[in-house]
């Protein structure tokens, strides 16, 4: 018995001297092993699924999650500016992308905006915005006067289309009351018009939109044009629209140039986001876009040159100290 008690005596000093050997601990004045720190959760609102918005979010969210440890940055669809703009305000969102426009309203509490917003912050131009209005070729529309009456798709509720559409329509004497408007998001309006049920829609994307060359592959569109006269009184309303011309053959059924109009897409953050995860955000989108551009088409409008373009809100800091460093700001 007094070897077996001994037997199992010794099993457990072996057993105990194991474990203790298997934890390795720290050499004298060697620092205890630190537990990887925790990354950054980040929500980033971006657009309608058959937008712009959404899939160049998705490439950037992937290239910033490549190339920065602390952050992990989630997409989001939403509703797109006017909305983002909101999510970003009341914490509900982290990132965005939104049109220069809304951001400037926003802080200035003007259009959709009771009251000034301005607890967000700007990091710098995305790309150029285009609007478009696109039109079965049936229905005879090549100006926004010639929608009256029709069924157009005027923008989700919320969005930065259907502000633009508002104006448009406002600079050529008409209101929402003189078309059959739906607040569809515009890849259930080119589903619509793909049956019939709609005569024209509006969105504000990149060109080509590859919802409108969807459309185009199966029906005969044309494109409202938004001449020189309107741009005028446009302006009077939104003085940092310019003008953009879609070069013809963009679209399989538009053979010419089409005169139409542009915002900026730049990106904001919420003002209390550290400086050095924005600043390192800044450097990954302008220095890495042709990565993004793998992933969508756009990444390769993200240009540092383009970066302060019509931005009329306040910069983060941590762009700020991206952009002294390259000579930009």
């Amino acid at each position: 018995m007094k070897k077996r008690a001994l037997l199992f005596s010794l099993a457990a000093l072996l057993i105990l001297s194991l474990a203790v050997g298997c934890s390795k601990p720290a050499a004298e004045g060697e620092k205890p092993a630190e537990e990887p720190a925790k990354k950054l959760e980040l929500l980033y609102a971006t657009g309608g699924t058959a937008g712009t918005y959404y899939p160049l979010g998705g490439a950037m969210a992937n290239v910033w999650n490549e190339n920065i440890s602390s952050i992990n940055v989630t997409v989001q669809p939403s509703g797109a500016s006017i909305e983002n703009i909101k999510l970003l305000a009341t914490g509900q969102a982290d990132v965005c992308m939104a049109m220069n426009n809304i951001a400037d309203a926003a802080w200035k509490g003007e259009g959709e905006f009771a009251q000034p917003l301005q607890n967000f912050r700007a990091v710098g131009v995305v790309y150029p915005e285009v609007v478009q209005g696109v039109a079965l070729k049936e229905a005879n529309i090549t100006k926004p006067e010639d929608m009256k009456g029709k069924k157009v798709a005027l923008g989700p509720t919320g969005s930065g289309t259907q502000a633009a559409t508002k104006v448009i329509l406002q600079a050529v004497g008409m209101s929402e009351s003189d078309v059959k408007g739906e607040y569809a998001t515009f890849g259930d309006a080119v589903m619509k018009m793909k049956d019939g049920q709609l005569d024209a829609a509006w969105n504000v994307i990149a060109a080509p939109g590859a919802a409108i060359v969807d459309l185009n592959t199966s029906r005969d569109i044309t494109m409202i044009e938004i001449d020189d006269e309107t741009l005028e009184r446009i302006r009077e309303i939104y003085p940092l629209v310019t003008r953009y011309v879609i070069p013809g053959g963009t679209y399989r059924s538009v053979p010419n140039d089409v005169n139409t109009i542009s915002f900026q897409a730049v990106l904001y953050v919420r003002e209390d986001l550290p400086e050095d995860v924005v600043y390192e955000m800044t450097k990954v989108m302008y220095e890495k876009n042709a990565e993004i551009g793998k992933g969508h088409a756009m990444g390769g409008q993200i240009t540092i040159d383009k970066a302060l373009d019509g931005i009329t809100t306040d910069f983060h800091p941590g762009a700020i100290k991206y952009y002294k460093e390259k000579g930009v700001m």
